[in-house]
């Protein structure tokens, strides 16, 4: 039976003309993180957020006048519910023909409507768009993995197996790769992303963590459900005592998103930067 039949998920829809909260389509993440062996009633090992950023929000002023903004959108993980984005696209669109009297009224319709459907807080910042040209990309940190030279035949599936301690020696290192694709459970689009490695411990072996990220090439998942399963593969095979995994996914129907997943309680992405690739 498909899960998202009764859904506006991978078939036309309207976009409303006023704010409609029913569009919005919680995804539970019960039932993904069951698949990674995660007990759905223990405390998660994990911290982190999946940080949106939003490029085509706009809304009435009191006098009828559109106003344009970026938004970011933190969903802490925790949340029993992730925000499917083709119905996060159609909710922020009924904006365009609603009157507010101000930016804060709108960051707070947001964030009460979308608190609702993830089970959680969620927190919106809005920067006019005038201003968003004006800000720089964050080109990803550390050093790329894409230059090795491997040989990959495997694209079906992500294979914990490749990845594997290369020492006994501990270290802090942050690699990333640009090279990460994985494909939409619902429609079969490709997702494209950066996904930055930041960790301490044991040495992780470049070459099997490379072909590792390649592995999800036709792999079917959620943007944040990647990330989880990375993280944990990480932590499983490479005995990490630090890590942080995050993914730069590129831009879809004006929306991007970066999941982030993390040992600091505080881990938090920086506000306002965005990989070049989104």
């Amino acid at each position: 039976m498909d899960p998202y039949q009764h859904t506006p998920l991978g078939r036309p829809a309207a976009y409303p003309q006023r704010v409609e909260p029913g569009v919005l389509v919680p995804i539970a993440r019960r039932a993904a993180r069951a698949d990674l062996g995660l007990d759905a009633d223990a405390p998660l090992p994990f911290h982190g957020e999946d940080l949106w950023g939003c490029y085509e929000l706009s809304w009435l002023d009191a006098y009828g006048k559109p106003v344009r903004a970026v938004a970011e959108l933190r969903v802490p993980a925790r949340s029993p519910c992730l925000v499917e984005s083709k119905s996060l696209k159609l909710y922020l669109n009924g904006y365009a023909y609603e009157r507010f009297d101000g930016a804060a009224a709108v960051r707070a319709r947001v964030e009460s409507d979308l608190a609702r459907v993830a089970g959680a807080p969620v927190a919106l910042a809005l920067l006019p768009a005038t201003a968003w040209s004006a800000l720089r990309l964050r080109p990803a940190p550390g050093s790329s993995l894409d230059t090795l030279e491997i040989a990959i035949s495997h694209y079906a599936a992500p294979d914990a197996g490749l990845l594997r301690a290369r020492g006994a020696t501990p270290l802090r290192e942050t690699l990333h790769s640009a090279l990460f694709r994985s494909n939409c459970p619902v429609t079969g689009q490709p997702d494209w992303a950066t996904v930055v490695v930041d960790y301490a411990g044991p040495g992780i072996d470049h070459a099997g963590l490379l072909a590792y990220l390649i592995g999800f090439r036709a792999h079917a998942a959620f943007h944040e459900q990647c990330v989880e399963r990375i993280w944990l593969d990480l932590m499983r095979q490479c005995r990490c005592a630090e890590l942080t995994v995050y993914a730069c996914f590129t831009r879809r129907g004006g929306l991007d998103i970066t999941p982030l997943r993390s040992t600091a309680p505080t881990a938090c992405l920086p506000a306002w930067q965005r990989d070049p690739a989104q």
